[in-house]
This record gives C-alpha cells, structure tokens and sequence, in this order.
C-alpha cells in the first residue's frame, strides 16, 4: 500500500529513480539548466535543493554527504567551488521550472529546469528595476499612522462642535426656566 507516501515515483523502482535523479542532478549542476518534463523536474527539485543547501558549509562531511547522492567527482566540485559561492546569501528557492510546452510524441508536458543565480536574464531585471511599493487593502503601517492621526485631529472637532451644541440648548433650556 501506498498510504502517505508523499512523492512521486515516475514510474520506476527506488534504485531507478534514485540513479536517474542523481545523474539529472549532476547535469543541472554541471550545465545549470536542463529540459526534461515537469514531473521529472519537480521530483529533481526535491532532491536537489537540500544538496544545495548542504554545500552551502563546505565540510568533508558535507562534500562525503553530497556525494553519496550525486556519485560524480566533477559536479560535487562544482557545486561547492561554483555554486555554492553564488546562492550564498539565498535562503531557499535554488531552481527555477519553466514550462515550455507539451512534447509532441507523447504530449507530455516539458519545462527548462534551471539555477536561478545563473539566469542573466532576469538577474538583470531585477538589478534594473526599481523597488516599488504596492499598496494594499490594509494599507502599510505608515499609512495606518497617518490615518490614525487625521482621524484623532478629526474627532476632537466634531466632539466640540457637538458639545457646543449641547452648551447652547442647555442654555436655551435654562434661560426657558428662568
């Protein structure tokens, strides 16, 4: 049975999946972006992001760690000289998938599974564009405090204006009395 098994797969035995995953690591290592179908880069994600991670310290154990996953001298190396230097700074989130269609044979959906770092394209966007701000319903706790301040110089005018009134029919009422 299958009960809360939470991954997928693909259709193969553990050792299989396991080589095959492996050996699409150490091409998206090597090559940093590789095509492949969206199920397979998903499952490749999973298993490849934690690696990542782990070269972040650069350990024997860590390197030994690696690679008892990867299985190939040249990409721990890379890993650890390249790539690690560049997602230093990043907490997570080291691969990008991006769908590019359907495959015709079998019309499985394929996607380009990439190292974010490594993309110019959109490094540069991001270095170019400028920060903005969005503004949302709640509104930013700026704009609460303004808020909050014109509302208190509001209510203390519309608190005079109503005692005045209050004043004014108390002594209207007074002076019926008399």
């Amino acid at each position: 049975m299958r009960h809360n098994k939470g991954f997928n797969h693909l259709g193969r035995k553990a050792a299989h999946r396991n080589a095959m995953l492996s050996n699409m690591a150490s091409s998206l290592i090597l090559h940093k972006r590789i095509t492949t179908t969206v199920a397979k880069a998903k499952a490749l994600r999973m298993y490849v992001e934690p690696l990542i991670t782990k070269s972040k310290v650069d350990s024997t154990h860590s390197r030994r760690v690696v690679f008892s996953y990867l299985q190939n001298k040249e990409s721990v190396s890379e890993l650890f000289r390249d790539v690690a230097a560049k997602v230093g700074t990043r907490p997570g989130g080291y691969t990008r998938i991006l769908k590019t269609g359907i495959r015709k044979g079998d019309s499985a959906e394929m996607c380009i599974i990439e190292l974010v770092d490594y993309n110019e394209t959109y490094s540069q966007v991001k270095e170019g564009a400028k920060k903005t701000t969005r503004r949302r319903r709640g509104g930013s706790s700026k704009a609460q405090a303004e808020t909050a301040q014109e509302v208190v110089v509001e209510e203390p005018k519309a608190e005079v204006s109503e005692t005045s009134t209050e004043v004014s029919t108390d002594t209207a009422e007074e002076n019926k009395e008399e």
